[in-house]
């Protein structure tokens, strides 16, 4: 790791102190959503000690995501444009051009604690094999606000225990490991942290670590997006039992288990902390894994 610089205070005014930014870099995917990716820069830009630069990984294509990141090149901001469209390609053209390996990661509908920064600095300080994955609590109706059932995944084999909302990584590692699998369109997460647990690396839960995730779609949107998490699960599960990790089909197992659990207590009119799980299931698993294994079959077909 490049380092982590030493928390000085600087004077800021008369009567006030703040810190040195500290040497991590903030990676951010976006994809036009202005208004909430404002909410998520001043919520890094009130972080102190704030970081010494954020990536905005803009794939609006259009000007309006690099003029609103322009005002925030006080808090260490530039935006990096992105042609190509997909979360994963998103986060690992920001590892790339990250000036640090230590990294931080967010969304675009999160906003940070004041103490993020210093908390991923200091929890990525020790040990470079290690992904932090944080706290992710729901702003609005917790029913449409995603990823906020995380546990301490700790010496488990998992493939659920990451969050790219809120988490501390070294990019050197993740990019020897291959970074994130660009062809898939969601569970890109899902499947590093599968491959980065089977190699023998740490990941562990902090929740000291803390985003808000912030309710913003409407109900059409949501139930689009979780059969597009149901189809990423498809293909993680494909990509794997294809490989013959035959580990993967006890996981794939217990996830259908718990998400055909989900849906009959939503039948019977029942919510608890897995009443999301099964949403999409149906609409989207049987598709994921169709599509990777057609792919893999063209692929092969197709040749070197």
């Amino acid at each position: 790791m490049r380092g982590i610089c030493m928390l000085e205070p600087v004077p800021a005014g008369e009567g006030s102190t703040t810190l040195a930014p500290i040497r991590v870099s903030v990676v951010i995917p976006t994809i036009g959503r202005v208004e909430l990716l404002r909410a998520c820069l001043d919520s890094l830009a009130a972080c102190d000690p704030g970081a010494d630069e954020i990536v905005v990984i803009d794939q609006s294509g259009g000007d309006e995501i690099a003029e609103l990141v322009s005002r925030y090149r006080e808090s260490g901001a530039r935006a990096v444009r992105s042609d190509e469209r997909g979360v994963a390609i998103a986060r690992n053209l920001g590892l790339r051009t990250a000036a640090n390996d230590a990294v931080l990661m967010t969304d675009d509908d999160c906003t940070v604690a004041p103490d993020w920064v210093a908390t991923g600095a200091r929890l990525m300080s020790d040990d470079p094999r290690l992904i932090v994955s944080g706290r992710v609590l729901p702003v609005g109706d917790e029913e449409n606000v995603p990823s906020t059932n995380p546990r301490d995944y700790t010496g488990t084999l998992a493939c659920g225990a990451l969050y790219t909302n809120n988490v501390a990584l070294n990019r050197a590692e993740v990019l020897e490991l291959g970074g994130f699998d660009e062809a898939f369109e969601t569970a890109e997460d899902n499947d590093l942290c599968y491959r980065w647990l089977t190699s023998g690396r740490r990941l562990v839960y902090e929740p000291s670590l803390v985003v808000w995730h912030h309710d913003w779609r409407s109900p059409e949107q949501m139930r689009r997006l979780y059969a597009s998490y149901w189809r990423g699960q498809g293909a993680l599960y494909a990509k794997h039992l294809a490989a013959g990790d035959g580990r993967m089909a006890k996981l794939a197992a217990r996830d259908v288990y718990w998400g055909a659990r989900a849906l009959a207590a939503r039948a019977l009119g029942r919510r608890d902390a897995w009443t999301n799980r099964g949403r999409g299931m149906l609409r989207g698993l049987p598709v994921g894994l169709a599509r990777y294994l057609v792919g893999r079959a063209r692929a092969r077909r197709a040749g070197p």
